[in-house]
């Protein structure tokens, strides 16, 4: 059939709608409480936290007290921002540095002497884990550190590297509401995880914690990940045990979910709809290893591409959510959405119905510079006539390598947002 749309240029409008979506500016404003009779503290973290804190200081009156502290990644303060009474530090993402470490220190140091007249206006989304690292007593920080970076590469699920990360700090976990008492704490959340559980959100720093110690040891037994002795004993005895439901010291806590990945794929559905397209939501919690989602995607789009079925073409099949990398070795350059790519293309032997984007919707996948990439029906006909071997480049995990060559890489730079994996593939 003729092409009635840039396949690119209608990829990436998708892509762009679903960030736009979950945009701070547009989300957090309808949220925002009442001043209190006393103080407002503002406490955040994430990749979104210092845009969500500059909405707030735009949006509070100048004459209520307004102080606070954020911590997000380095080069994700959006321009502009800084300098007010909220103070916005940066930090390493995603394993933890000395920065994040002062900034949780000082977020603490902040909640001494709050009473109940007293507002905490928390703003958490995802990266929040990595950027508040303060871990309990006897633990250095590059313990934290090496326990990060083997969980990384482990494959293990953002639940199970949460539920060892709160077992690891002083702050997360409901932690930090807990040393908030008996001010009032809200907390205002851009949902970055399958589920949308606020206690995995950043590793739930304002939210009690239903995993226990006991948990945390199983996980990393379960991936051969070493931890020193003094960790073993805490979890053994319970002795770094979190906050848990029912406990009093968060009883008057509220959690409310500005932004979500659902919201943000019916925003892209919607702009497909919007393009003469039929949008199928295939989810928003998709999780696995990264390479055969992707192979799972494009099997189903062949089907659609060659059979009709389950759909009619032309469409567009969506999903968000988190997928893993599972490094044994050696690897190249390369996140999730890359990887997601590479497998996806292979499966899809050269379709010529099918183009695909996959991308994460905070600009950065994994640790590189790139949001994500292109998949084209050519894509593995280019890479050969290049003399590259893409299934070479998949074994070594150094996708982005392959998709750089080919020029194929999204890079959008830090959106100041973060609602996880974006994936898009285009059925014409």
């Amino acid at each position: 059939m003729a092409l009635k749309h840039d396949p690119r240029a209608l990829l990436r409008a998708l892509f762009e709608a679903a960030v736009r979506r979950a945009q701070p500016a547009h989300v957090l404003p309808a949220w925002l409480p009442a001043p209190p009779r006393g103080r407002t503290l503002v406490l955040g973290a994430g990749k979104a936290s210092a845009a969500m804190a500059a909405v707030v200081e735009a949006a509070w009156p100048a004459h209520r007290p307004l102080h606070g502290l954020v911590v997000t990644r380095y080069g994700h303060t959006p321009p502009g921002v800084g300098g007010g009474r909220i103070t916005v530090v940066e930090a390493a993402h995603p394993v933890p540095d000395q920065a994040g470490w002062d900034a949780a220190q000082r977020m603490l140091a902040l909640t001494q002497g709050l009473t109940a007249d007293d507002l905490v206006l928390c703003l958490i989304s995802g990266g929040g884990s990595a950027l508040l690292p303060l871990p309990q007593p006897g633990l250095s920080l590059a313990d934290v550190q090496a326990i990060g970076r083997a969980l990384l590469l482990s494959g293990a699920s953002i639940d199970e590297m949460n539920t060892v990360r709160k077992h690891l700090s002083a702050i997360q976990g409901g932690r930090l509401a807990a040393a908030c008492a008996p001010a009032k704490v809200i907390t205002l959340a851009i949902s970055d995880v399958p589920g949308d559980d606020p206690a995995v959100i950043a590793s739930g720093p304002t939210v009690p914690d239903p995993t226990t110690c006991a948990e945390a040891l199983a996980i990393v037994q379960r991936y051969g990940i070493e931890v020193p002795e003094v960790v073993r004993d805490a979890w053994r005895s319970g002795r770094w045990e979190t906050p848990k439901p029912g406990d009093p010291r968060l009883a008057g806590a509220e959690v409310h979910l500005i932004a979500t990945p659902w919201d943000s794929l019916c925003a892209a559905a919607e702009a497909a709809r919007q393009a003469g397209l039929a949008a199928h939501l295939l989810g928003d919690d998709v999780e696995g290893e990264s390479r055969t989602v992707g192979q799972v995607h494009a099997a189903l789009a062949r089907s659609v591409a060659r059979r009709g079925q389950p759909w009619a073409g032309p469409c567009v099949l969506l999903s968000g959510g988190e997928t893993t990398v599972t490094v044994s070795g050696p690897a190249g350059r390369g996140g999730r959405a890359t990887e997601f790519l590479l497998g996806c293309a292979l499966a899809l032997q050269g379709e010529p119905r099918v183009w695909a984007l996959a991308a994460d919707t905070d600009g950065i996948d994994g640790s590189e510079d790139n949001a994500g990439a292109f998949v084209t029906p050519d894509t593995l006909a280019r890479a050969r006539a290049a003399g590259l071997q893409p299934r070479a480049y998949l074994e070594a995990h150094d996708a982005y390598s392959l998709f750089a060559a080919l020029g194929d890489l999204l890079v959008t730079g830090p959106t100041h947002t973060n609602v996880n994996d974006f994936r898009a593939l285009l059925v014409l």
